[in-house]
């Protein structure tokens, strides 16, 4: 990673310059406006150059001179060229990492007859279903539909550690290109050969399907116009030189042209773009577009998923409370019964609970399962069924209150006990058998120690937080208060996110949203920035417009710090850029009218030699500044977390008087060289 990460490379530099060169085509250069008109005043260059070989006009000026300013022109374009041609070159050695993942994988075919039939990968289709043993490579994406196992996801992520995938759960979705190092397990296809995710990430980071954000188009167009106005300046300025009889040769009045117009910004823009996302990718973060990643720098609101995000992980049960008269033991056994086929964390904590309390779960083995009912956003409950005729019930408490019939006598008594669990940050679940309540279960979340920094920093952004949740109220609002988030949306189905997320969006505001489950793909569809997590359901992963690789939850705060590094990166080479033309307008200006108009003299502040080597300095300076941006281009500036104000005000500073005193002083130093040699 860190050969990938340094950006003098040897084989990326390589690859860069002979891509600078080949970038110099016309029908390349237009997509850049500004370093297209430097191409064409190059292009200029070149004819006066040849013109002045056999022809010695004052107009013309010497040939040396004009070969000279040539040459810089030449080695511009090449600079701003590099900058893209490096980004892009880093996509494309993480491209090349990645392929290597692809080989001629064979698969094991599960035929409608039941028998397994061997085929190359390349010949399964969306929903075959196959089988991966121990040992063996994943043929295609897919989610597991029968069975777990140990996944080394090392080729995809660069994370050596190896993960659990298991069917029915949020975490069956695998990659093609891993591999399986324990157990069997059944896969179901999700994509069409060569639109898997191995395939999409390939494309994402050759930069085959980048596109320019809004903002930078806007930015361009800006550029553009500039450009024009400077153009029109520039040509504005041969009638006044003859007004006042100075001659104005054809290579100044082009030098001219290239130093006023935003160069550096022009041949950086594009660098800057393709660094975002390959920073993004360096965080084991695939952005699916740009839009996404420069998006992120400007969010409003985040939603986040309570349980892995705010709170360590899987809830746990941690106490049994009985309250209608049944005996612990009983009370713990029915527990268990009710979560014999629960397969969530939540369901087997329940069964390790019931064990732990002494029970001997020996009746259990002789209980015949009639039906498993899988909990689900609208039941809010599961359960079994059994085939004596018994139904055993967990879940909410309200659903529980709906689905039983409870003595009013002891109503009080749940709700109480319900609301103490809640009020301490628990989670409180409900045991009905035959839709009578017997009890309650208690669940407990641990808050991620350093979580509460994480929402300051947040805040210090001026982002909103906001949790989202399946728990009661009161537990929601206990867990929102210890964690330091600003809103939370208790008992949250998918369409309450979907709502939510809406609502930002019509008071104007940007909003992100993480997610893994099939039900979270609509909120994550229409989010601005929405984050799936890897191990999540393939759902989830279309709706998306970034994957995280590392199915790490509180990566939002990367992401968004990401966006907002893009962002400011870009202002502050804008800025510098626009802050540099003021220095080399006082170096050129002056000196191509000093002669001709004494009084000019006092704008020459820098004291340079002679008109020539004051252009000669000022277009040196031009094309060296572009290659010394480039490290600050492809890392970006260091984001540090302040509000909006504080961050113009050290911009400007920075950038802006920075931008001014530099060119004053390289302009300078140049032309205290160049002198000696004309």
């Amino acid at each position: 990673m860190n050969s990938r990460n340094n950006i003098l490379n040897k084989s990326i530099l390589k690859s860069a310059w002979k891509e600078s060169f080949i970038k110099l085509s016309p029908a390349s250069m237009m997509k850049n406006p500004v370093m297209f008109t430097v191409e064409i005043g190059t292009l200029v260059m070149i004819a006066v150059s040849c013109i002045s070989l056999f022809v010695r006009s004052e107009s013309i000026g010497s040939f040396g001179y004009n070969f000279a300013i040539t040459l810089i022109l030449v080695i511009t374009l090449l600079f701003a060229n590099l900058a893209e041609a490096i980004a892009e070159a880093r996509g494309k050695a993480q491209a090349n990492a990645l392929k290597k993942t692809r080989t001629d994988t064979m698969a094991k075919r599960l035929l409608v007859d039941g028998t397994i039939k061997m085929v190359n990968a390349t010949e399964l289709r969306k929903n075959d279903i196959f089988i991966a043993e121990a040992g063996d490579v994943i043929a295609a994406d897919g989610e597991i539909v029968e069975g777990f196992a140990s996944i080394d996801e090392s080729a995809i992520t660069g994370e050596s550690a190896p993960v659990i995938r298991e069917a029915e759960t949020d975490h069956n979705s695998v990659i093609g290109g891993t591999k399986v190092l324990s157990d069997t397990i059944k896969i179901k296809v999700t994509s069409e050969p060569g639109e898997s995710f191995l395939d999409k990430m390939i494309a994402l980071v050759e930069g085959a399907n980048r596109q320019k954000t809004p903002n930078e188009i806007a930015l361009t167009i800006l550029l553009a116009s500039f450009t024009v106005v400077f153009l029109i300046v520039t040509v504005t300025l041969q009638p006044f030189a003859a007004y006042s009889n100075t001659l104005l040769s054809v290579a100044a009045l082009v030098s001219l042209f290239v130093c006023l117009i935003p160069t550096t910004i022009g041949g950086l823009l594009s660098a800057i773009g393709i660094a975002g996302m390959d920073r993004a990718l360096s965080a084991n973060i695939i952005a699916k577009s740009g839009k996404a990643v420069e998006t992120a720098g400007d969010i409003d609101v985040l939603l986040l998923d309570k349980t892995g995000t705010i709170t360590i992980g899987n809830r746990k049960a941690t106490h049994f409370y009985p309250l209608d008269g049944t005996d612990e033991m009983s009370f713990a056994c029915l527990c268990a019964m009710s979560s014999a086929s629960d397969n969530t964390p939540e369901g087997k904590s329940i069964v390790e609970l019931a064990e732990g309390s002494e029970v001997f779960l020996d009746d259990l083995r002789d209980v015949e399962i009639n039906e498993f009912i899988k909990f689900t956003a609208e039941t809010r409950m599961s359960g079994v069924d059994l085939k004596d005729g018994r139904q055993i019930r967990k879940g909410a408490w309200d659903a529980i209150e709906k689905w039983c019939d409870i003595a009013p006598g002891l109503l009080p008594q749940f709700r109480d006990k319900v609301r103490e669990i809640a009020e301490k940050g628990g989670t409180p679940l409900a045991l009905g058998v035959d839709k009578k309540a017997l009890g309650v279960i208690q669940l407990e979340d641990i808050i991620k120690p350093g979580i509460q920094e994480r929402f300051a920093r947040f805040r210090k952004m001026g982002l909103k937080t906001v949790m989202v949740t399946g728990d009661n109220p009161l537990t929601a609002a206990f867990i929102a208060r210890q964690a330091g988030v600003d809103d939370f949306i208790a008992e949250a189905r998918p369409e309450d996110k979907l709502l939510y997320i809406k609502k930002e969006q019509e008071a104007g505001k940007l909003v992100a949203m993480m997610g893994d489950g099939t039900n979270d793909a609509p909120a994550l569809a229409q989010a601005d920035v929405g984050i799936a997590m890897n191990s999540g359901t393939q759902a989830a992963k279309e709706a998306a417009n970034m994957v995280d690789l590392d199915n790490d939850p509180t990566k939002l705060l990367e992401v968004v710090e990401i966006g907002k590094q893009l962002l400011i990166t870009r202002g502050n080479v804008t800025t510098f850029s626009i802050a540099n033309d003021v220095a080399k307008y006082f170096a050129i200006v002056p000196a191509l009218f000093a002669i001709s108009i004494p009084g000019l003299n006092m704008l020459n502040i820098m004291r340079l030699e002679s008109p020539e080597s004051a252009i000669l300095s000022a277009v040196i300076f031009n094309a060296v500044i572009i290659p010394a941006l480039i490290p600050l281009a492809l890392r970006g500036v260091k984001y540090r977390p302040m509000g909006a104000s504080a961050l113009l005000t050290r911009n400007l500073l920075v950038y802006g008087l920075g931008g001014i005193a530099l060119p004053f002083v390289g302009i300078k130093l140049i032309d205290m060289i160049v002198s000696i040699f004309l």
